[in-house]
């Protein structure tokens, strides 16, 4: 019947261009990253969800289809088992404005669901424990991130979780301590949306949620997120080709005291500046960045406390992962190898992104040093699903082939990556 038709999952399909098939697809690839099995979803399964048959999909469906569109399942129109569904609009409104409406309200439902205390009317009081709870969520945010990088679907949903943080802002009394804790709540989610959308190469979404990351870490006060934003904006610029700004913005990250109090900090500065500096062509600024960046890790206190963002993945590897970006950019290839062998050897388990980037990388710099059945075994260790579906590395991997092809073009080498890319791509296009 139309009264149970899901109205707003039709309304985010129709937003984002998803056909039933496309949405089925897009699920079924989540399915399988979560969850290692292939999904079964079809186009037919997608219309029993807008036509309302299905109102709770099962447990890793809905986390799939919530990666996928960076929204919670309840914000999609789908009800839990047992409770009621909303009574329908009234049938003479406006159909675009009624579609509009859908899209627009998504994010402030899932913000307002989320901050209304269950069982509950007018003020209450927001305390820590609110914060502590969006703190586990960006903790959770960040996971995601390393494991998938780049995707849509994060950014999305950490935007929508920075929103939430700031709803929780008028949704009760609090002290100044909780208020300046939820605007730095605010600006790290935002943060995640920004480097969410570097890692997938939508810069212009980055500068947007740059300027609100930006706004929120000012009305915080916390040095620790005025580091991780002003730091991203240096690589934003890196990757785009923008040495200057990239300079600029890195060093507002480096002149904060922050990095003379912690040493895990001014490393991580340092060690990006060395990226910036190869992307330069300055050999000597590259050199001098990376050995201050080596001794200020040598320094740092392990007992220390420090946030979520920056345990979870700076150590030596990304240190190697870095310099490697640097010798690439600056072609000394030999030495752009051996950080990678490096960071490889390091890098922690669950740091999928990371590797999947520095084994592409790897790959180029045999590659540029002529060592071509080496550098095709090792681009053909890039998951098939980080070939086709993180921007960054698709991106790099094409390269690979129109470098290889122009070097080799008629080596049995380039003549496998073409079928390996053709066979084990299409399998995950």
């Amino acid at each position: 019947m139309d009264a149970t038709r899901n109205e707003a999952l039709e309304a985010w399909m129709d937003e984002h261009g998803h056909s039933s098939n496309s949405l089925a697809e897009a699920v079924n690839r989540a399915l399988e990253q979560l969850t290692g099995r292939t999904g079964g979803l079809d186009g037919s399964s997608i219309r029993d969800w807008k036509a309302g048959r299905v109102r709770w999909p099962k447990s890793a469906t809905r986390r799939a289809l919530e990666t996928v569109s960076g929204l919670p399942a309840t914000a999609l129109g789908f009800v839990p088992r047992g409770r009621a569904p909303s009574a329908p609009a009234a049938p003479q409104e406006d159909p675009e404005m009624k579609r509009r409406t859908l899209v627009g309200g998504i994010a402030v439902a899932a913000a307002a669901a989320a901050a209304a205390a269950p069982g509950t009317t007018g003020t209450r009081r927001i305390g820590m424990s609110d914060v502590d709870r969006l703190q586990q969520r960006f903790a959770e945010v960040i996971a995601s991130d390393h494991r998938y990088g780049g995707q849509l679907g994060i950014e999305q949903h950490a935007a929508i979780l920075a929103e939430e943080a700031l709803n929780l802002q008028a949704a009760g009394s609090a002290t100044q301590r909780v208020r300046s804790s939820l605007y730095g709540c605010a600006a790290a989610f935002r943060s995640s949306a920004m480097w969410a959308a570097i890692d997938g190469r939508r810069y212009a979404d980055a500068k947007v949620h740059m300027r609100e990351a930006q706004a929120l870490a000012e009305m915080s006060g916390d040095q620790a997120i005025k580091f991780r934003i002003w730091s991203h904006a240096g690589a934003m610029y890196r990757h785009i080709g923008r040495p200057t700004e990239a300079f600029a913005a890195n060093d507002v990250a480096r002149g904060l005291h922050i990095t003379r109090r912690d040493p895990m900090f001014a490393s991580l500065g340092l060690a990006r500046q060395a990226a910036i500096h190869g992307t330069a062509h300055d050999h000597t600024g590259t050199r001098r960045a990376l050995d201050q960046a080596e001794d200020a890790l040598d320094r740092i206190d392990p007992d220390a406390h420090r946030p979520v963002w920056l345990l979870a993945f700076y150590d030596e590897a990304e240190l190697n992962s870095l310099a490697l970006s640097a010798f690439l950019a600056l072609g000394d290839y030999p030495a752009a190898e051996s950080h990678a062998h490096r960071c490889l050897t390091t890098l922690r388990p669950h740091m999928l992104r990371s590797h999947a980037i520095t084994t592409t990388r790897l790959a180029h710099a045999q590659l540029a040093q002529g060592d071509f059945e080496a550098a095709t075994a090792t681009a053909m260790r890039v998951p098939a699903d980080a070939a086709t579906q993180h921007a960054r590395v698709s991106r790099m991997l094409q390269e690979f082939g129109a470098a290889l092809r122009a070097r080799a073009p008629r080596s049995s080498t380039a003549q496998t990556w073409t079928e390996y890319t053709r066979d084990a791509w299409r399998a995950t296009a």
